[in-house]
């Protein structure tokens, strides 16, 4: 079997990785400009954008004990977890320098006219300049890719960044399908990509003399560069170890305890990861808790009398890629512990005996221990049970649909007579309790699919899928007004408030969010809660007002009858939103 070049294996151009790190340390010699740009060369196709690193403590970390903020959703609306509304966190002082490159116009007129001439854009950068490219490159897939399916795809190649963001990020970057523009390269001593994992507070002086020495004002690496490394690795080790534990399934009662006074660092790996193992070979690693178990694992010493040296090795090896990457990067044999199939990973250890040498020899040139292979296994354990949990619930969506077609055909049933809505709430007829009972179910399998989002059993991908976007659309429009029904025939709104108050369960707030976040539309009140706003205003009648609203409410049922996202029986005679609109149009 011949060598499999890094390339090859990851269809990039080696010459494109040569000069996006020949330029992100050309950035880096040059902190005084805020990025640097280029064309590979008069005839290729990419542009690369080079940022530059900061080499100022006040750079890396700004405010609580991480430094990290939420994201702008404004900037980057898709940084979140979509169904449940939990937004992402990145390190406050790297938005901030992002945001001052963002201000420059001339950069926004360069990666306009880049586009413009269908050249594939690539963000680069060594160090914290890594950092302002991942955000660079997210921005980039927000203004442009997910506004448009012609634009070229960008290509974010860093070299010893720090991490960025946290465990939502990454949850976005997969969702997105955005994982595979995302590469960073990191030797395997390099301390850098392990900084973030530490609170600064612990390292804040030792870490500006780290900087001074980057910056080539000392000759030879900090005195307590020993003490720097291992303070360092001791909090990658806290992170590590509990993010095992979690993978692992531990219900251990103390680990909470343990996390609840000792804040674990928020910031996660995301892309794919290219460990340089100093030895002349390159192992790929694309499942982001396995990268989290590798820079730890790592990075460990076998003898205390390792320390001194390595951890000048970490600080030297942190300004080698280009002359390592030089060397080793056409000549180089490629592991790739994970393999891709349908967003899968699965471990090449699995593989034929041949194969799983050339893993163990890889792993061995990472100094991976027993422990670390098991924790990299529960890592690949992980990803499989939640491709196991999807597939359960994919064997429910004949059952979901069955249950659906049945309401539509009890809906059309019920538009001869008073309407869907009406006919529900006053539950008078035995059908009536038939479409009941296919309410109840669908609550339940939505409830438990909502429930496993909340424990992040699902893939990261799951909420990107356009079926059960449109399953869940389908779902929410056809029997959310039957909760509303039942929610006010039984006067739940007199203990609870309005349904749009705390009435409203999460498996429709999760699935309207699905289709607002897929198809960019406003946060407003959905077409499915259209029978809530009615019963509202049937409450306030005769307060001032409510003309306004009952016109607003007209001009909005309009809209959605003609869309087809609401069925024109709310318009029947006898409906309650008719009697509403002749109570005061009548009075009035």
């Amino acid at each position: 079997m011949g060598i499999v070049k890094l390339g090859e294996n990851m269809e990039i151009k080696e010459e494109v990785i040569m000069k996006a790190c020949s330029m992100a340390m050309k950035a880096h010699k040059s902190p005084e400009k805020q990025y640097l740009s280029k064309r590979i060369r008069s005839s290729s196709s990419e542009v690369v954008f080079s940022f530059a690193g900061s080499l100022s403590v006040n750079d890396w970390f700004a405010g609580s004990a991480f430094g990290e903020m939420k994201v702008d959703l404004q900037l980057f609306p898709s940084l979140k977890y979509v169904g449940l509304d939990q937004t992402g966190r990145v390190n406050e002082a790297f938005f901030k320098r992002f945001e001052a490159v963002l201000a420059n116009p001339r950069f926004k007129v360069e990666v306009e006219k880049a586009v413009a001439d269908r050249r594939q854009v690539v963000f680069t950068g060594h160090s914290s300049g890594g950092a302002i490219a991942i955000l660079a490159t997210a921005w980039f897939l927000e203004v442009y890719n997910r506004q448009s399916s012609n634009c070229m795809a960008p290509l974010c190649l860093t070299f010893g960044s720090p991490l960025v963001g946290d465990y939502i990020i990454n949850i976005a970057i997969r969702r997105e399908k955005w994982s595979r523009y995302f590469v960073n390269f990191v030797m395997r001593y390099d301390i850098v990509p392990r900084i973030s994992l530490c609170p600064l507070s612990s390292i804040k002086q030792q870490l500006q003399r780290v900087l001074d020495y980057f910056n080539q004002n000392a000759p030879q690496p900090p005195n307590d560069a020993p003490a720097f490394y291992e303070t360092v690795v001791k909090n990658a080790s806290s992170v590590a170890n509990y993010a095992a534990c979690k993978i692992m399934g531990s219900t251990s009662p103390l680990l909470e305890t343990v996390s609840s006074f000792i804040e674990p660092s928020p910031y996660r790996p995301f892309g794919t990861y290219v460990f340089c193992t100093g030895t002349g070979k390159l192992v790929v690693i694309s499942n982001p808790d396995a990268v989290l178990q590798v820079l730890f694992y790592s990075s460990q010493l076998s003898t205390e009398e390792e320390k001194v040296t390595v951890a000048q090795t970490s600080l030297r090896d942190h300004l080698n890629y280009e002359n390592y990457l030089q060397e080793h990067l056409k000549t180089s044999a490629v592991t790739n512990l994970f393999h891709h199939h349908q967003e899968a990973l699965a471990v090449s250890w699995n593989v034929a005996s041949a194969e799983r040498d050339k893993v163990d020899m890889a792993l061995n040139d990472l100094g991976l221990s027993e422990r670390a292979r098991l924790s990299l296994r529960a890592a690949e354990a992980l990803e499989k049970q939640k491709l196991r949990n999807q597939d359960t619930i994919d064997g429910k969506k004949k059952d979901i649909e069955k249950c659906l077609d049945k309401l539509q055909e009890y809906q059309s049933k019920c538009a001869h007579k008073v309407g869907y809505y009406d006919a529900f709430k006053s539950s008078e007829e035995e059908e009536d309790f038939h479409a009941n009972v296919a309410r109840l179910e669908l609550a339940g399998i939505w409830d438990e699919i909502i429930e496993m989002l909340k424990r992040y059993e699902l893939p990261d991908e799951f909420e990107g899928q356009k079926e059960w976007i449109g399953l869940g659309t389908r779902y929410r429009r056809i029997v959310e007004p039957l909760d509303i029904a039942n929610y006010y025939r039984h006067l739940k709104n007199e203990d609870t408030g309005p349904y749009m108050g705390k009435g409203r369960p999460s498996r429709y707030k999760c699935t309207q969010k699905w289709r607002d976040h897929a198809e960019q539309l406003p946060n407003e009140i959905p077409e499915s809660c259209f029978w809530a706003e009615v019963e509202e205003l049937c409450i306030k009648a005769g307060c001032q007002g409510t003309i306004e609203s009952i016109l607003h409410l007209k001009t909005k049922v309009d809209k959605w009858i003609q869309n087809e996202e609401l069925g024109d029986d709310v318009l029947l005679e006898n409906s309650t939103f008719t009697k509403l609109q002749k109570q005061h149009f009548l009075t009035n």
